[in-house]
């Protein structure tokens, strides 16, 4: 089963079929629900750790699941399942969806580049708020987009909850192999499985994320019947224990149990929520996955499979431990203590492979949300490999981050040598990330929503409580334990912090520093330099004026290409930008100048600049912009051209030139300019052909127009130096920049900048355009900003 994303149709009325809806569940059930289905194997061990014990009046045991049944109830049925699904950002979910639906509602992104034009994307809408929710609405919008400080405060809130996810990556599959491993405990000696279940758990853990390079395309159709078979497994123990041992805990769903559990327990109680809450680690995966599945197939997994499976799971724990009140081994209150002897063996084979598939589904996250990071500008770049051959939206693999991954995880198994801990840590993060989607979603509530203000207050106040009870019990235990996640989110916000400041300084420099187009105008056609055969691709993170390096070459170089084409590639806070409306094309001064602008748009979750016809499609797109620029002509109903009097950017230094939306040209699309360098011979009425002299063979090429196109001769001239350009080679130039605190500045801003963003920016990957490039035809100047 690979992991892909589910088809986005045009057409969002259009309803799924069943057939579709169940299949979607059934794939749900191996890819979102492994970490929550395996949570039985640690619950009641972590809440009996030290705080309370289990008496013979079963207060404790009956206690602890009537809160482990109306959590599971509250906070993933309730909340997740029926509210917060339905927050999704054009089918995408997860602490970044939540912030970027604001960001696009209230003005509040901290993107540098943000343009008026990338509101007319497809995916970029959103309702304006009426007037029956003016009085309120309006004026929290209005106070978010005035004050700074709180458009930082609800990044650093996202980000936090990001760090908080990345800290369950370490946590979770440390736990989760931890806890299927211990099961070993019942068949030998204390002696010897002190010395088995960590080098065990180790060895385990090792290969998993040995594995990740692989992908899970050729394993993963093993993940959903691994999780069936595991839900079946824990359910039918459940039914068996509770009708032989104690029918009677039905009793034990009433919220009486708790209030008699918190009167005996007073403190310990208190405390033990802390590995109470673990019952619900792994729902925020639920909506963190939501792009791979539906909110249909995703409720009916867990509503009618994954929900009863768990409840029956404690509840005939819990029958079972009310009858046995002193245990013969050290194992004290766990899973398989309740498993009967004889199938124990197979029990423990099959929370193994459980464990693993929930690891693996807590470890592509993570990669998932660093890339989405990166996208954003709040995270270094980093090397991103698609697994999937068939499906580039599917599972991602980032080398540096699973080793880091890894050895945090080894570190924690290693260290700590027991499932106490670890669960403290784990706690701490799986409830901070839920507080803080709690705080995001009754900001989208009255924003997005427009739904009253008293309603968002109810649902924070609410969930908030429940979420902060718990959350109280974790970070008590902050000594013994769950310092970890605090430790791992600090790390992670130094780091994401350091590289925003030192992007958005650098962004502020290059702007400062652009060059005039009054200067470039006064340079004449030629630049004031011989103008050679060639493309020349300039990256620039300016989306209007002439950047500084530009100028470098002019003043230094004799020779500089025919063609120059300034190249921005950015991301837009929308997850996917479809393929027609890629492209934002310009020109830059008078046509005879030869200079062109192109803004390349991607979402969080797109693929950037890894299809090896990006050079085609991008000159393709140029050419269909001046094909269609003198004409006026657009291409409504076409894919390769979109543009309209609303999807127009007018520059405000490029001499009041337009940018229209070009989108990526298909191979059988009609009406557009394609590509062609095969050597067949085109009708001369479809086709301008440009040959490279004798005796160096080179590849024709030619660009297929509409047929009996009507365009000019000045037309028909630029297309053909675009051609002969583009027959000479492309050559892609980026500035090497040294970024330096400016003289004055404070302590804390030279050494963030001078040692902090400078140690990132040399150990993170280049541009993610630069990778499509050969080397040999990439050209690097080195550049100083001082900021």
């Amino acid at each position: 089963m690979d992991i892909e994303a589910k088809p986005r149709n045009s057409d969002p009325i259009k309803k799924e079929s069943w057939r579709t809806v169940m299949t979607l569940a059934y794939q749900s059930l191996g890819v979102v629900y492994g970490d929550l289905s395996t949570s039985p194997l640690y619950v009641y061990k972590s809440a009996f750790a030290e705080d309370i014990q289990h008496s013979e009046s079963n207060e404790e045991i009956f206690g602890v699941l009537s809160f482990v049944f109306w959590t599971l109830t509250l906070i993933p049925l309730m909340k997740y399942v029926f509210i917060v699904l339905r927050a999704d950002d054009n089918g995408e979910g997860g602490t970044f969806a939540l912030y970027t639906l604001l960001c696009r509602h209230a003005r509040v992104s901290t993107l540098p580049n943000g343009q008026l034009a990338d509101e007319e994307l497809y995916e970029y809408k959103k309702d304006e708020i009426t007037s029956g929710s003016r009085d309120i609405g309006l004026s929290l919008k209005s106070t978010l987009e005035k004050h700074k400080i709180l458009q930082k405060a609800l990044l650093v809130l996202a980000l936090l909850g990001t760090c908080m996810v990345i800290g369950d990556g370490v946590l979770t599959p440390a736990i989760s192999v931890f806890s299927a491993v211990s099961g070993l405990e019942l068949s030998m000696s204390k002696e010897h499985h002190q010395y088995v279940e960590v080098p065990i758990t180790c060895i385990i853990l090792v290969l998993l994320f040995c594995l990740q390079h692989y992908g899970t395309h050729r394993v993963g159709f093993l993940f959903a019947p691994i999780v069936v078979t595991w839900l079946l497994c824990i359910s039918t123990i459940g039914v068996y224990n509770i009708f032989h041992w104690n029918p009677q805990v039905f009793q034990a769903l009433s919220p009486y149990y708790m209030y008699k559990f918190l009167k005996k327990t007073k403190k310990g109680g208190w405390m033990s929520l802390g590995g109470i809450l673990l019952c619900i680690t792994g729902s925020e995966a639920m909506y963190a996955d939501l792009g791979h599945f539906s909110q249909l197939s995703i409720k009916m997994a867990f509503t009618f499979v994954v929900y009863p499976s768990l409840i029956l799971a404690y509840m005939g724990q819990a029958a079972y431990l009310s009858k046995h009140h002193i245990l013969e081994t050290d194992y004290r209150i766990g899973f398989y203590v309740s498993v009967p002897e004889k199938i124990r063996w197979p029990v423990l084979g099959i929370a193994i492979l459980a464990a693993v598939v929930g690891s693996q589904a807590i470890i592509t996250g993570t990669f998932s949300i660093i890339k989405q990071c990166s996208a954003l500008g709040c995270f270094p770049r980093v090397k991103i490999i698609h697994t999937s051959p068939t499906n580039k939206h599917g599972q991602i693999y980032i080398p540096e981050i699973n080793w880091t991954l890894m050895l945090l995880c080894l570190a924690v198994t290693i260290g700590f040598r027991d499932t106490k801990h670890i669960s403290n840590a784990a706690g701490l993060a799986v409830i901070t990330v839920m507080l803080v989607t709690t705080c995001l979603m009754s900001l989208v509530m009255v924003l997005c929503w427009r739904k009253s203000i008293f309603l968002a207050l109810a649902f924070m106040f609410f969930f908030g409580s429940i979420e902060i009870l718990y959350f109280s019990a974790s970070l008590i235990k902050f000594r013994e334990g769950a310092w970890v996640p605090v430790a791992l989110s600090i790390i992670f916000l130094v780091i994401m912090f350091v590289w925003h400041y030192g992007t958005i300084k650098k962004y502020e420099f290059d702007v400062q520093n652009k060059v005039s187009i009054n200067w470039l105008l006064s340079l004449g056609p030629t630049l004031g330099i011989m103008r050679v055969r060639g493309i020349g691709l300039i990256h620039t993170e300016l989306v209007s004026g002439i950047p500084a390096i530009f100028s470098h070459f002019v003043t230094n170089l004799p020779a500089f290409h025919q063609v120059v084409v300034f190249l921005c590639v950015k991301s837009v806070p929308v997850p996917h930008v479809r393929p027609e409306e890629r492209f934002l094309v310009g020109r830059i001064g008078p046509k005879e100048y030869r200079l062109y602008r192109c803004i390349a748009r991607y979402g969080y979750r797109d693929v950037d600049m890894d299809d090896v016809g990006f050079e085609n499609d991008l000159i393709c797109c140029i050419a269909e912009f001046v094909r269609t620029e003198r004409s006026g002509q657009t291409s409504a109903g076409n894919d390769s051209v979109t543009g309209t009097s609303d999807n127009l950017l007018s520059e405000d230094s490029d001499n009041d030139r337009k940018m229209a939306v070009v989108g990526v040209a298909s191979a059988n699309s009609e009406g557009s300019i394609r590509m062609c360098e095969e050597e067949t011979e085109f009708s001369p009425e479809i086709a301008v052909v440009v040959a490279a002299p004798p005796p160096v063979p080179r590849k024709r090429v030619r660009f297929v127009l509409p047929a009996s196109p009507q365009m000019d001769t000045g037309v028909r001239e630029e297309l053909r130096e675009l051609m002969e350009a583009r027959e000479a080679g492309l050559a892609f130039i980026r500035g090497h920049c040294y970024v330096k605190a400016k003289r004055g500045s404070s302590l804390m801003k030279r050494f963030v900048i001078n040692f902090g963003y400078d140690f990132l920016r040399r150990n993170s990957r280049g541009p993610g355009n630069a990778l499509s490039f050969p080397q040999a035809s990439t050209l690097e100047v080195g550049m100083v900003y001082q900021v």
